[in-house]
């Protein structure tokens, strides 16, 4: 069903970071600091596929999203919702259903078999697609399920996550180069909001996130291990 609230940009963010935080997806840890995908360091790291397992969460999450997208880009702005391989498709498919459109999803690379397709489900040449995901750091990795989609002869001006970083400045530039909007329901600005006036991690800890958070290519640099 189609929600028919419409919280404000600022109540979606600070709700979203607060059910992040419940759920136990947000993790700090200055000690021992994570290693990304990059391979560099972060005393940061978000996990939002857990919130497939927290049903009154992630409802109220795909609630917030679909009126985001609304709100930004319009009521009958698409006509297929997307989900990129493998944390994206879930959400695709519950905004789909809230917003009665086809739901499709979108592989990383060719399956390398049968008919070789990056695009499973049904995507029409003309069709306007938003792609769906569950978070975005830099930007980079969507381009590429943008080109996927744009292969059919369909268009992709829009991509909608649950997290946005928001600590690269680059990423709107990379985004929008290629001709995509970002949408997004919260960042780590709300998330470090949020934990400090839950009290949630120690004090120390959340300064030391808040430095990396301000200069993270710095931080990583200092902190990167040889």
């Amino acid at each position: 069903m189609i929600p028919s609230s419409y919280p404000s940009a600022e109540e979606i963010a600070r709700l979203s970071a607060r059910m992040l935080l419940e759920i136990g997806a947000v993790n700090f840890n200055v000690d021992t600091p994570y290693t990304l995908a990059s391979g560099l360091p972060s005393p940061s790291y978000i996990d939002c596929r857990k919130l497939i397992s927290f049903p009154r969460i992630r409802s109220t999450l795909m609630d917030f999203m679909t009126v985001t997208v609304m709100r930004n880009a319009g009521f009958e702005a698409f006509d297929n919702i997307a989900g990129g391989e493998t944390a994206g498709i879930p959400f695709a498919a519950l905004v789909a259903e809230r917003l009665a459109l086809p739901m499709t999803y979108v592989r990383k690379k060719p399956k390398g078999y049968g008919k070789n397709a990056r695009i499973e489900g049904a995507m029409h040449e003309g069709e306007r697609v938003l792609l769906v995901e569950d978070l975005t750091t830099d930007g980079g990795s969507k381009l590429s399920f943008v080109d996927a989609i744009r292969e059919t002869g369909a268009t992709c001006g829009h991509t909608a996550v649950i997290f946005y970083y928001d600590i690269f400045p680059e990423t709107t530039k990379t985004l929008g180069d290629h001709g995509v909007q970002l949408h997004h329901l919260c960042t780590w600005w709300d998330v470090l909001t949020e934990a400090r006036t839950q009290g949630a991690f120690s004090a120390q800890t959340l300064d030391e996130v808040e430095t990396f958070l301000r200069a993270p290519r710095a931080w990583q640099e200092a902190n990167k291990t040889t």
